[in-house]
This record gives C-alpha cells, sequence and structure tokens, in this order.
C-alpha cells in the first residue's frame, strides 16, 4: 500500500468504526473463544510477499474480532473503562497520522505546548490549587513509579541513581492494603523491595487507612533505625473504590518530612463534579497526584495526568541529557521526556484538547453523574434481594455484592457465579477479595452507558444466581 491508495481504505475503516461502535451492544460483551483458538487460527510463518489489503481486512473481521473484549460496550461493568469517545478517536486518527516523536520541545513544540495548556486545563478542572504542575503519563502504574523513584531520590540526597542503594540506609514507604498492585511493581523496580512496603491497617467504611496506624509505623521504623521516605494514598481503590482520609494522612507524613503520592486514578475523573471533592480533602496538599482521563472522561488509552507540587524533584530524578537531546538557543522550555521514564512520547494532549472542547465540563459531568446515581439505583435494588447482600456501599458508581445459598461454599457459588454471567454475554463483571472473601464486583463507567444497561446487571444476575445447580 501507498498513499494514494490510503484513501479509500480509510474511508472504509471509518465507516466500520462507525458501524462497529452502533452495533457493539448486540455483541457478547467478553470474548467466547477458547484458549489458543486466534493463535492456532494465524499462520505460524510470515508471508514472503504482500498479499491484498482486502484480504488481510477479511482475516481482521474473520479471525480478530471474535477473540476481542469489547471495552467501548455499554455493558462492560468488570474492570474501570477504558473509553473511547469519538471526539477521542478522531483525535487519535490525527496523532496517529502525523506520528511525531515528542519526547524534546523541539521535536514537536505545538504537542509540547498544548501539554502544559491541556494540564493546566485538567487541574483546574478537578479544583486544585495554582502551583501544581502536569505531565502526561503513559499510565498510573507510570506516574507511581515515578513518585516512588523521587522519593528514593530524596530522601538519599539525590545519590540513589550514582551509587546504588546497597550500603544505603533501608528505606520504607507506607500504603494501605488496598492500593492497587502497580504500587508493589514500583516497589520492586525502585530496588525499595517488597519487604519495605509497609502495609498500614484500613478502618471505616471507606476502608482508608488507619492515621494513628500510620504514624506508629513511622514511629516504630525510625525507632529500629530505618528510614522513612513516603507515603501513597489511595482514593478509589481498584477493588472496592477504598478511599484514605487524605488530609489526615498527610498531616502525618508531613509531621515526619516524608514525600506524599496520592493515587486517584479511576476516582480522580469524578473530582470535575465539586459536590464529591469533600472525598479527597487535602489531596491539595500532596506532592505528587495522578489520575486517569483514559478511565472515566472518555480519552483514549494511554492518558494519565500526573501532578506535581515541585516538578524539579522529578526532573532531578529523572532527567538526563546527552548533547543529541539538548535545544540550544530556546529558552524557557520544557521536554517532557525529562518528567517520565520512558524517553519516547506521543501526542496524547491533541485528545484531552478535543474531548474538552467537543463535551464541555459540563457534558462530562451529566456522564459522571448519572453512572453514579445509577450505580446507587443498582445497588438498592440488588440489596432488596433477599437472597443477595450487599458487601461494600458505593464508592462514586462502584459496589460490591455477593449471593447467598444456604450450605453453599459462597466462595465457589459467588465464582461459579461470574462466570456463568460472563459466559452468558449479555453483561461482563469480576470477581475481587473483601477481607478474604471472594465477592462480585460492578462498576459503571462506560461512556455511553444507560441506565437500562446498568439496571440489566440486576435481570442477569438474579435470573442465573437462581438457576446455578
Amino acid at each position: 500500500m501507498n498513499w494514494d491508495k490510503f484513501a479509500p481504505w480509510a474511508h472504509k475503516v471509518v465507516d466500520w468504526t462507525q458501524s462497529y461502535h452502533n452495533g457493539i451492544s448486540d455483541l457478547p460483551v467478553r470474548a467466547q473463544t477458547a484458549p489458543g483458538a486466534i493463535l492456532n487460527a494465524l499462520p505460524a510463518i510470515p508471508p514472503d510477499g504482500p498479499e491484498p489489503v482486502e484480504q488481510i481486512f477479511r482475516d481482521f473481521e474473520d479471525i480478530v474480532m471474535p477473540g476481542m473484549t469489547h471495552w467501548q460496550h455499554p455493558r462492560f461493568f468488570a474492570y474501570f473503562n477504558s473509553n473511547a469517545s469519538p471526539a477521542s478517536v478522531l483525535a487519535e486518527f490525527l496523532a496517529m497520522a502525523l506520528s511525531p516523536q515528542c519526547m524534546l520541545w523541539q521535536t514537536s513544540p505545538a504537542a509540547t505546548e498544548m501539554e502544559t495548556r491541556m494540564m493546566d486545563w485538567l487541574r483546574q478542572s478537578i479544583g486544585l490549587p495554582d502551583g501544581y504542575h502536569g505531565v502526561i503519563q503513559d499510565s498510573a502504574s507510570s506516574a507511581t513509579l515515578a513518585a516512588v523513584l523521587t522519593m528514593r531520590e530524596k530522601a538519599l540526597d539525590w545519590h540513589g541513581n550514582t551509587q546504588g542503594l546497597p550500603g544505603q540506609p533501608t528505606l520504607r514507604i507506607y500504603a494501605s492494603s488496598e492500593v492497587h498492585t502497580s504500587v508493589d511493581r514500583a516497589i520492586w523496580i525502585s530496588g525499595v523491595g517488597q519487604d519495605n512496603l509497609v502495609r498500614v491497617p484500613i478502618k471505616g467504611d471507606w476502608r482508608g487507612m488507619d492515621p494513628d496506624a500510620l504514624d506508629a509505623a513511622i514511629e516504630a521504623d525510625k525507632t529500629a533505625g530505618l528510614m522513612p521516605v513516603g507515603v501513597i494514598l489511595s482514593v478509589g481503590g481498584t477493588g472496592s473504590g477504598a478511599t484514605d482520609p487524605v488530609a489526615a494522612c498527610i498531616d502525618v507524613a508531613e509531621k515526619h518530612g516524608l514525600y506524599t503520592h496520592v493515587d486517584a486514578a479511576w476516582a480522580g475523573s469524578a473530582m470535575i463534579c465539586p459536590e464529591y471533592r469533600d472525598m479527597w480533602a487535602g489531596t491539595e496538599k500532596a506532592d505528587s497526584i495522578v489520575f486517569n482521563p483514559h478511565k472515566w472522561l472518555g480519552v483514549q488509552f494511554d492518558c494519565s495526568a500526573h501532578f506535581l507540587k515541585d516538578p524539579e524533584h522529578l526532573v532531578k530524578t529523572l532527567a538526563i541529557s546527552p548533547e543529541y537531546l539538548k535545544t540550544h538557543g530556546a529558552e524557557g522550555i520544557i521536554n517532557y521526556s525529562e518528567w517520565s521514564v520512558p524517553l519516547g512520547r506521543r501526542f496524547r494532549a491533541l485528545k484531552i484538547w478535543f474531548v474538552l472542547r467537543t463535551y464541555g465540563l459540563e457534558g462530562l459531568r451529566d456522564r459522571l453523574r448519572n453512572h453514579i446515581n445509577w450505580g446507587q439505583k443498582l445497588h438498592d435494588r440488588i440489596a432488596a434481594e433477599p437472597d443477595f447482600e450487599i458487601v461494600t456501599s458505593p464508592m462514586w458508581s462502584l459496589f460490591t455484592f455477593r449471593y447467598l445459598r444456604d450450605g453453599a461454599d459462597l466462595d465457589d457459588l459467588n465464582l461459579a457465579l461470574v462466570n456463568a454471567v460472563n459466559d452468558d454475554g449479555r453483561i461482563y463483571l469480576t470477581q475481587t477479595r473483601i477481607d478474604g472473601a471472594l465477592v462480585i464486583r460492578f462498576q459503571a463507567g462506560q461512556f455511553d452507558c444507560t441506565e437500562h444497561d446498568v439496571m440489566m446487571v440486576h435481570d442477569v444476575v438474579t435470573e442465573i444466581a437462581r438457576g446455578l445447580a
């Protein structure tokens, strides 16, 4: 294919995309293929010569599509949705057509300067005060890794990168048991080590970190000759929406001079609605904050908003500038590759620009409020069923529940139920564990889902539950 032959196929792809999204609700949400089916349908050796695009496209429809789980399906309730609004898809088409490598200001000034402006739009949108500076990361995992590396370097007076960790004090980082496993990975990759991630007990309906227990753990480590370096807080944890008392925990961290990072990967988007901001009160004092516009704001994956009170700490941790990466003759520029672990960077700001302008903040707020209200209504319907119980109450649009049956092993029963529901194909849920018990997890967040889609969860779950042998 060359550019002269590109346009007809581009038009076909656009038409296919529109048809796919318009008809997606008629498809089973989760892929129904058996393990190995797609692999075995693909030739074991690559082609020696060119093949017609017509055949490639047919194979895409016949081989690839049956093995796709449809993340844009309005009844995808399993994980936090990786949303792709039409405006975001258009922006991605343009970004892919340009295909810039936006590692430096000079390699695409528009990408860098739009990133600066879009991150400030997002800062204002979620109510963070002036003084925070933002960078787009690929995911919250990368932002958390960057925060952990910064904690490490700041505590070691910026010697960790040069001297390594052998011979240094044992570093300690604090988080609750409800934080995402990306925190564990960041601890591994940073060299701090899993044994030095201190799990602070939780308490209360929000399943948040106990500030008094945090203070006691830090004091105990100091007494033992260990070096506390940072606290990672959760707002809207993946399992049940667990949310730490941010203000109280940051007060403890500040008392001990520790760096703080708030992981609000999913729930941070809800802060565009002022009425939900009390649920993360105190976040405006954090050193580092992350949330994912690609989860709930309709911005195509990947796009993670990472805010910093003092970006110089991050730059000092990550920046490296060989001569070929230096920009001469330009003052006051930002090279965002110095703010992230990867050197290469895509033009992600474009899709934020398209989405915020196309829907406006009020249009996005309406969607989030609907998801939250519909989730509460579904919760109430399930709670009214005599053979179901609510395990954790709604945190925004997320709650957990389980099916009850006398004499049954409830873990096995609920795992059988969630598997049967997903095999049925009408909706997609997932399981989690709460205090060791296996429960079913629901979360509404797909960009175009309706109240009918959400209410279908009650009908499908109760029907299948009562039909289980």
